[in-house]
Protein backbone atom coordinates (compact mmCIF):
# COMPACT_ATOMS: atom_id res chain seq x y z
CA UNK A 1 0.00 0.00 0.00
CA UNK A 2 1.03 3.77 -0.84
CA UNK A 3 0.36 6.52 1.48
CA UNK A 4 1.14 10.19 -0.63
CA UNK A 5 0.16 13.35 0.82
CA UNK A 6 -3.19 15.06 -0.42
CA UNK A 7 -3.08 17.66 -2.52
CA UNK A 8 -6.45 20.14 -2.43
CA UNK A 9 -8.48 21.01 -5.71
CA UNK A 10 -9.14 24.19 -5.63
CA UNK A 11 -11.15 23.88 -9.05
CA UNK A 12 -14.08 22.49 -8.07
CA UNK A 13 -15.07 25.17 -6.19
CA UNK A 14 -18.51 26.72 -6.65
CA UNK A 15 -17.87 30.26 -5.19
CA UNK A 16 -14.58 30.43 -7.76
CA UNK A 17 -14.74 31.55 -11.37
CA UNK A 18 -13.56 30.03 -14.34
CA UNK A 19 -9.84 30.55 -15.51
CA UNK A 20 -11.37 32.62 -18.71
CA UNK A 21 -13.60 34.73 -16.74
CA UNK A 22 -16.56 33.22 -17.78
CA UNK A 23 -19.57 33.68 -15.49
CA UNK A 24 -22.61 31.52 -16.24
CA UNK A 25 -25.91 32.72 -15.48
CA UNK A 26 -27.68 31.51 -12.42
CA UNK A 27 -31.35 32.08 -13.80
CA UNK A 28 -32.94 28.81 -14.78
CA UNK A 29 -36.07 28.67 -16.50
CA UNK A 30 -37.14 24.88 -15.63
CA UNK A 31 -36.95 25.41 -11.91
CA UNK A 32 -38.47 29.15 -12.39
CA UNK A 33 -41.61 27.10 -13.94
CA UNK A 34 -41.88 24.22 -11.14
CA UNK A 35 -41.73 26.52 -8.60
CA UNK A 36 -44.31 28.59 -10.45
CA UNK A 37 -46.55 25.64 -10.94
CA UNK A 38 -46.11 23.92 -6.89
CA UNK A 39 -46.88 27.31 -5.95
CA UNK A 40 -49.83 27.64 -7.66
CA UNK A 41 -51.13 23.42 -6.76
CA UNK A 42 -50.23 24.66 -2.58
CA UNK A 43 -52.45 28.08 -3.29
CA UNK A 44 -55.51 26.08 -4.68
CA UNK A 45 -55.15 23.38 -2.18
CA UNK A 46 -55.42 25.83 0.66
CA UNK A 47 -58.33 27.73 -1.09
CA UNK A 48 -60.24 24.41 -1.46
CA UNK A 49 -59.28 23.66 2.41
CA UNK A 50 -60.62 27.16 2.98
CA UNK A 51 -64.10 26.64 1.10
CA UNK A 52 -64.66 23.27 2.59
CA UNK A 53 -64.12 24.69 5.71
CA UNK A 54 -66.67 27.36 5.16
CA UNK A 55 -69.33 24.91 3.39
CA UNK A 56 -68.84 22.79 7.05
CA UNK A 57 -70.29 26.00 8.72
CA UNK A 58 -73.58 25.14 6.01
CA UNK A 59 -73.84 21.45 5.70
CA UNK A 60 -75.23 20.07 9.00
CA UNK A 61 -73.44 17.31 10.65
CA UNK A 62 -75.85 14.59 10.73
CA UNK A 63 -76.40 14.89 6.93
CA UNK A 64 -75.61 12.26 4.94
CA UNK A 65 -72.37 12.09 3.08
CA UNK A 66 -71.30 15.52 4.83
CA UNK A 67 -67.37 14.69 4.12
CA UNK A 68 -68.04 13.74 0.84
CA UNK A 69 -70.07 17.01 -0.02
CA UNK A 70 -67.49 18.88 2.10
CA UNK A 71 -64.84 17.35 -0.24
CA UNK A 72 -66.56 17.74 -3.55
CA UNK A 73 -66.61 21.53 -2.78
CA UNK A 74 -62.83 21.43 -1.55
CA UNK A 75 -62.17 19.76 -4.80
CA UNK A 76 -63.95 21.94 -7.10
CA UNK A 77 -62.75 25.46 -5.55
CA UNK A 78 -58.98 23.97 -5.55
CA UNK A 79 -59.14 23.16 -9.54
CA UNK A 80 -61.20 26.45 -10.45
CA UNK A 81 -58.46 28.23 -8.42
CA UNK A 82 -55.83 26.15 -10.42
CA UNK A 83 -57.22 26.79 -13.69
CA UNK A 84 -57.70 29.97 -12.99
CA UNK A 85 -54.57 31.42 -11.92
CA UNK A 86 -52.02 28.57 -13.36
CA UNK A 87 -51.67 30.46 -16.79
CA UNK A 88 -50.75 33.77 -15.80
CA UNK A 89 -48.50 32.90 -13.41
CA UNK A 90 -47.01 30.70 -15.21
CA UNK A 91 -46.64 33.75 -18.32
CA UNK A 92 -45.29 36.55 -15.42
CA UNK A 93 -43.09 33.92 -14.13
CA UNK A 94 -41.58 33.43 -17.65
CA UNK A 95 -41.85 36.98 -17.91
CA UNK A 96 -39.44 37.48 -14.67
CA UNK A 97 -36.82 34.97 -15.52
CA UNK A 98 -36.23 36.43 -18.55
CA UNK A 99 -35.79 39.74 -17.34
CA UNK A 100 -33.47 38.11 -14.99
CA UNK A 101 -31.44 36.56 -16.91
CA UNK A 102 -30.62 39.46 -18.87
CA UNK A 103 -29.89 41.59 -15.87
CA UNK A 104 -27.55 38.40 -15.05
CA UNK A 105 -26.22 38.61 -18.08
CA UNK A 106 -24.91 42.33 -18.24
CA UNK A 107 -23.74 41.85 -14.88
CA UNK A 108 -21.50 38.76 -15.84
CA UNK A 109 -20.28 40.72 -18.58
CA UNK A 110 -19.83 44.14 -16.50
CA UNK A 111 -17.45 41.79 -14.35
CA UNK A 112 -16.08 40.00 -17.49
CA UNK A 113 -15.12 43.84 -18.52
CA UNK A 114 -13.88 44.95 -15.50
CA UNK A 115 -11.38 42.11 -14.94
CA UNK A 116 -10.52 42.50 -18.23
CA UNK A 117 -9.50 46.12 -17.91
CA UNK A 118 -8.09 45.71 -14.58
CA UNK A 119 -5.78 42.78 -15.82
CA UNK A 120 -4.27 45.08 -18.35
CA UNK A 121 -4.06 47.98 -16.18
CA UNK A 122 -2.17 45.36 -13.76
CA UNK A 123 -0.02 44.78 -16.87
CA UNK A 124 0.96 48.24 -17.40
CA UNK A 125 1.99 49.29 -14.07
CA UNK A 126 4.64 46.16 -13.99
CA UNK A 127 6.05 47.47 -17.55
CA UNK A 128 8.70 49.70 -16.69
CA UNK A 129 8.73 50.88 -20.00
CA UNK A 130 5.24 52.98 -19.35
CA UNK A 131 5.90 56.24 -17.96
CA UNK A 132 5.03 56.56 -14.40
CA UNK A 133 2.12 59.26 -15.14
CA UNK A 134 0.46 57.20 -17.48
CA UNK A 135 0.46 54.48 -14.94
CA UNK A 136 -1.35 56.72 -12.46
CA UNK A 137 -3.65 58.47 -15.28
CA UNK A 138 -4.71 54.71 -16.13
CA UNK A 139 -5.33 53.55 -12.61
CA UNK A 140 -7.43 57.10 -11.16
CA UNK A 141 -9.43 56.79 -14.68
CA UNK A 142 -9.42 53.26 -13.79
CA UNK A 143 -11.20 53.82 -9.79
CA UNK A 144 -13.16 56.60 -11.42
CA UNK A 145 -14.93 54.45 -13.12
CA UNK A 146 -15.36 51.59 -10.94
CA UNK A 147 -16.78 53.98 -8.66
CA UNK A 148 -19.42 55.17 -11.10
CA UNK A 149 -18.21 58.71 -11.26
CA UNK A 150 -18.62 59.95 -14.78
CA UNK A 151 -16.35 63.10 -14.35
CA UNK A 152 -12.66 63.19 -14.00
CA UNK A 153 -10.54 66.27 -13.52
CA UNK A 154 -6.46 65.71 -14.36
CA UNK A 155 -4.21 67.86 -13.12
CA UNK A 156 -2.14 69.61 -15.81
Amino acid sequence: MKISAISPNYSNLAFSAKKDHQYENPVNRSTEKGLAIWTNIGGSALAGVTAAGIGSCFIKSGSKNRALKLSGIGAAVGILAMALTLPSKLYNTKLNAFAREKEMDVFSRDKELKSNILEQVDKEVKDEDVDLEQKINHYTTVQMANNGQGILVKGA
